[in-house]
């Protein structure tokens, strides 16, 4: 159906599609491809390397109440607890989280941290593209026409001592609100609680989300302490470039990103020492 409208528009939840039409920023295409029956899209599954395989059906709520999700990927649980409401949560789909690209999404840089890759599907084939190149401004994807988005894929989680993941974000209401500034980070320990790995990634302040790989650096091969944390969170401002809009200044966020940073290492510490305790 895709290659026989090329100018159709896939819906699932509509949580995106409906809202930009009434708010006048995009209106409704001429024809609608409705997927939310398409059974084969859902499922939250292990991969045979040992990853994981989330259905681009899949709803916020869903990921948020997913017991593997909360175990082992809990930036993804923590990130879609914060989306929009309950009944959003229960529309909309990962998805149409993703095809949406905002820089505000807020799956995207729980996805960057752990880093996935989002699976196409046309008439012609299928292929995997890194998450981190599949988004590449605000609204656009490197999907080609006639694609549809069919999962995004986890690669399996570093062995060692532990691994941990937090997402967080700084917004003016608990509820119905997007991120102003938000950050996630991954951090896994060996067996002597030094950092085996870290990735950081930031919401919101810039076109897409973006990696902080100064900060990644600064933690890897080191025992974690407050100081280091905070030299992290600092080192982290310096991968955001936020503007000004109606919601915050660029310096309002820019001076955010190490709150926002040094809470998600925080919260990412603790689970990567206790991992049962998410």
């Amino acid at each position: 159906m895709l290659a026989e409208n090329p100018g159709a528009r896939l819906v699932a939840g509509g949580t995106d599609l409906v809202v930009a039409a009434r708010s006048g920023k995009a209106p409704l295409p001429e024809r609608l491809i409705a997927i939310h029956r398409l059974m084969e899209l859902g499922g939250i599954e292990p991969t045979t390397e040992g990853g994981l395989r989330i259905g681009a059906l899949i709803t916020h709520g869903e990921l948020e109440g997913s017991a593997t999700i909360k175990q082992s990927w809990s930036a993804l649980s923590d990130a879609s607890a914060l989306v929009g409401s309950p009944a959003t949560r229960h529309l909309g789909t990962v998805g149409g989280n993703v095809c949406n690209a905002s820089p505000a999404m807020e799956l995207g840089s729980p996805l960057l941290v752990f880093e996935a890759s989002v699976e196409l599907a046309s008439a012609g084939g299928a292929r995997r593209v890194p998450f981190g190149s599949f988004v590449t401004g605000p609204g656009r994807t490197s999907g080609l026409p006639g694609e549809l988005m069919t999962a995004v894929v986890l690669p399996p989680l570093q062995p060692g001592g532990g691994t941990g993941s937090a997402y967080v974000r700084l917004e003016y209401r608990q509820a119905m609100e997007i991120a102003i500034v938000g950050a996630a980070a991954m951090i896994s320990l060996d067996e002597a609680g030094r950092c085996l790995g870290a990735r950081v990634a930031l919401t919101a302040v810039a076109p897409t989300c973006v990696r902080a790989s100064e900060a990644e650096e600064i933690l890897f091969n080191n025992a974690i302490d407050d100081a280091l944390l905070q030299r992290a969170a600092q080192a982290g401002a310096r991968s955001a470039s936020p503007i000004d809009d109606v919601r915050a200044s660029a310096g309002y966020r820019r001076a955010m990103v190490p709150v926002m940073v040094r809470r998600a290492l925080a919260r990412a510490l603790e689970r990567a020492r206790s991992p049962h305790s998410n």
